[in-house]
């Protein structure tokens, strides 16, 4: 989270849904906590010198272990051994099943995807090794095709215009109702989209991006059944100052909506939120959760 101001593209870009859930834009000093709403700045740097990075950063999100201080750096792109080795052990989905939670996740993933990963031309990146911990099955592209899962770009454009994927272009609202409608079956799901790492790296254009979050937020809480939690965090910044193309030491938005939202509002680094999750799973919020 940043300043408001012309640099700050979550400042400037018209995102009417989260203006109206926050009384408006989603920069630094916008603060929300009203028992169903949650809006706080988390630490992602965790004690470590120098930038959060992906690796590192999700670990730590996705698990609730300080992966920084664990391996002793901000870890890029894919999570190493002990990373690997702390998601197989504390990852988020695996706790939550082992105490008798429905989990799953909602990203399809294409069989391209996985080609890659046998022949070594992809590695698993932490979202996904904290699915397989938990033993539950990958959803696919025909679960895509059936509306049982949500793509990473939200409505396919990017699959489509520059992946080469043949798939139905899907609003952001639908795709967002989906998301809702898988909530309502799961006490937990789980659901990544790093459209907003591309824009803040400069390879989409920010505003362009937003404006399909925004609408895709709209959807989830649209459709979201009244015992669903919708919990939004990010492992580290970048999006929110345009003026450079990579990560910054910024504070993140942690933003929680639904029964449990009250469990976020004491939170102060990414490595709260898993905790916070697994103790509404626990509690008697009478909810359920859509990460």
């Amino acid at each position: 989270m940043a300043p408001a101001g012309p640099n700050n593209p979550l400042s400037t870009a018209p995102m009417p849904r989260l203006h109206g859930l926050l009384g408006g834009p989603l920069v630094l000093g916008a603060a929300a906590h009203d028992g169903i709403l949650s809006l706080r700045p988390v630490d992602a740097c965790l004690g470590v010198p120098g930038l959060p990075q992906s690796a590192t950063g999700q670990t730590a999100l996705f698990t609730g272990v300080n992966a920084p201080a664990l391996v002793g750096d901000h870890v890029t792109a894919y999570p190493t051994t002990p990373l690997r080795q702390a998601i197989a052990e504390h990852s988020l989905l695996k706790r939550a099943a082992e105490a008798g939670a429905q989990v799953t996740s909602a990203n399809a993933y294409s069989e391209r995807y996985w080609t890659m990963v046998r022949e070594g031309e992809r590695r698993l990146s932490a979202s996904t090794l904290t699915i397989m911990a938990s033993g539950v099955p990958f959803r696919s592209l025909q679960d895509l095709l059936e509306g049982r899962a949500v793509l990473w770009d939200i409505t396919h454009e990017v699959a489509t215009g520059h992946l080469g994927f043949d798939l139905p272009l899907v609003a952001p609202e639908e795709a967002g109702a989906r998301l809702a409608r898988l909530a309502a079956q799961y006490d937990l799901v789980l659901y990544e989209s790093f459209l907003t790492d591309l824009a803040g790296h400069g390879r989409v254009d920010p505003a362009w991006v937003l404006v399909r979050i925004d609408a895709f937020l709209g959807g989830i809480l649209d459709a979201r059944s009244p015992d669903t939690t919708l919990v939004v965090c990010s492992d580290h910044g970048n999006l929110e100052d345009a003026t450079r193309k990579i990560h910054t030491a910024n504070p993140v938005p942690l933003l929680a909506f639904g029964p449990a939202a009250w469990r976020f509002g004491r939170a102060t680094a990414i490595t709260d939120v898993a905790p916070a999750i697994l103790l509404s799973l626990k509690g008697n919020d009478g909810s359920r959760q859509a990460a």
